[in-house]
């Protein structure tokens, strides 16, 4: 039996989810319910999949790019750096993680939130300066995670984060929920589903100690 301790690191996903405005939240109903005639109760579920936490796919930023169900595993499960870099509002720089960058793994989460935003939308958040992406990408870097909606701000047009990533075919991690988990090197699991044509996919992502 294995003594690594898990973190679960999902958002848990129901009504209640925060989506950027105008995106699809989250609703459920039953189509069938348990009864004398009926075994099984069935539900039937409508959402983004930007809802909770989830993997972008290049089809998000780019309509060339790979849908979700496209896209190798590989680099959404192995080793990984959680760092800390605490601020409710603004653009994560390069100095803010250089000091972070030595013998780093090739994937790198960051917890921007004392509290992750689980049940309320808000447009002020922290997301990475595009110059950063290009730091983690000269030190191999091949997914990078933030706890927040998005890695470019609210407001952009933009999105030259997205930008830089599809240029350096990275993957993203969005919504995590970082609060209780230390800084330090763990091994990452996040698998996203195979949505053979959707822009991004709910993933169920855990941190396991190395």
């Amino acid at each position: 039996m294995s003594n690594k301790q898990l973190w679960d690191i999902s958002a848990a996903v129901d009504t209640q989810s925060p989506v950027f405005p105008g995106d699809t939240p989250y609703t459920q109903k039953w189509s069938w319910t348990q009864s004398a005639e009926c075994p099984v109760n069935v539900s039937e579920i409508t959402l983004s999949p930007h809802v909770g936490t989830h993997a972008d796919a290049p089809l998000h930023y780019d309509s060339d790019g790979r849908a979700a169900g496209h896209l190798s595993l590989t680099p959404f499960i192995g080793p990984c750096r959680v760092l800390h870099i605490l601020r409710a509002d603004g653009l994560i720089y390069p100095n803010d993680i250089a000091g972070a960058m030595a013998r780093c793994p090739p994937r790198l989460l960051v917890r921007s939130c004392q509290r992750a935003r689980t049940s309320d939308w808000s447009e002020t958040f922290a997301s990475f300066a595009p110059e950063t992406l290009d730091l983690l990408h000269q030190h191999g870097i091949v997914l990078i995670g933030i706890d927040t909606p998005s890695i470019d701000p609210a407001a952009s047009k933009s999105l030259e984060s997205h930008q830089r990533i599809r240029q350096y075919d990275m993957r993203v991690l969005e919504n995590l929920v970082l609060d209780h988990v230390p800084a330090g090197d763990y091994e990452l699991i996040a698998l996203p589903l195979k949505w053979i044509s959707a822009d991004a996919s709910p993933v169920r992502a855990i941190l396991r100690s190395l």
